[in-house]
């Protein structure tokens, strides 16, 4: 297996960090600003990352051979204001961009939000990949749907990977691929009574669904037709998981399961997500939601990390042969 170093910026809670790990990746540094995401990436990680990046000089940062960053992407959300750089939080790609000008690592691995693409009429892609290339880097950008990578969520994403120019890489972004996946590969068989929602104003406009559809497949609301009021069938896949929204279901939005209509648990979520059983949450379960909300699919990361890998540009490094006795 091939050995690199990289750092986590905007870290979340590691999902750029479960997939660079699962390719040899050794994480040297890791930072972001919400003190919750710190904890549960602490309880995970055994590292506590450190806090706002604004506050980090480059040169406190051990050289690392990856820069990876989910940053952040509300500026950039049809969910959002769509404010943009103008935004405190937008212009958080400079922060990465002075990082980046002082350690010039191998490679540059970035996620953010698909409406990034056609946000400022195209002007802040332009933007954010004009730096790069000045920085020195061949800069390739894709929007991928999570679903198209074995994830039982649409959650669709740009990402960017680049590589330092005097490396002549060539890279190419992963194949999507069929999965026979659903929302209800992911469900807990025994929930608590209060992810159920009983009320009167439940409305069903489509009947349930008998075989599994690579979609989403909404049957009905909660009072209205909104966000956080969507019922859905989990013989589909889920919508994307959002930081907040109203309504009883919240950023889960509510599903029909055995007869009932519920929300997802986090543990369902994440699992949906692609993290392993054994991670945990160790703050309270709203912000649980919130974190899963602002996190990235790590099953396409993995199949990008793998994708990077097969350029060569790090040395398999090889165990020593175990002595004879």
């Amino acid at each position: 297996m091939k050995q690199f170093t990289f750092i986590d910026l905007f870290c979340g809670i590691g999902g750029f960090r479960q997939a660079l790990e699962s390719v040899g990746g050794t994480c040297v540094f890791s930072c972001d600003k919400n003190k919750n995401a710190r904890l549960t990436y602490q309880s995970n990680y055994g590292d506590m990352p450190d806090g706002d990046i604004t506050k980090i000089e480059a040169k406190d940062i051990p050289p690392f051979n990856i820069l990876c960053a989910g940053f952040p992407c509300q500026p950039f959300s049809i969910a959002g204001k769509q404010r943009g750089f103008a935004d405190e939080r937008g212009t958080m790609f400079f922060e990465i961009a002075r990082i980046i000008t002082y350690h010039k690592p191998e490679i540059v691995f970035l996620e953010n939000v698909a409406n990034l693409t056609r946000h400022d009429g195209g002007n802040t892609l332009k933007v954010i990949t004009g730096t790069l290339k000045k920085l020195g880097y061949h800069v390739k950008c894709e929007v991928l749907k999570a679903s198209d990578y074995g994830c039982a969520t649409i959650r669709k994403r740009i990402y960017f990977v680049c590589f330092r120019k005097d490396l002549k890489a060539k890279f190419s972004f992963p194949e999507s691929f069929e999965s026979n996946i659903a929302v209800e590969d992911f469900l807990n068989q025994e929930v608590d009574e209060h992810y159920y929602i009983d009320r009167p104003d439940i409305v069903f406009y489509k009947p349930d669904i008998t075989e599994r559809v690579h979609d989403t497949y909404r049957m009905g609301y909660i009072g209205s037709i909104g966000q956080g009021r969507r019922i859905y069938s989990v013989k589909g896949l889920s919508p994307t998981f959002v930081v907040s929204a109203r309504g009883p279901a919240g950023g889960t939005e509510s599903y029909y399961i055995n007869g009932r209509v519920r929300r997802l648990t986090p543990d369902e979520c994440k699992r949906i997500m692609g993290f392993p059983d054994n991670f945990i949450f160790p703050v309270k379960e709203e912000r649980a939601y919130e974190q899963l909300g602002n996190s990235v699919a790590v099953p396409v990361l993995k199949a990008i990390a793998k994708q990077i890998m097969a350029t060569d540009v790090f040395e398999d490094v090889q165990d020593e042969p175990g002595q004879v006795i």
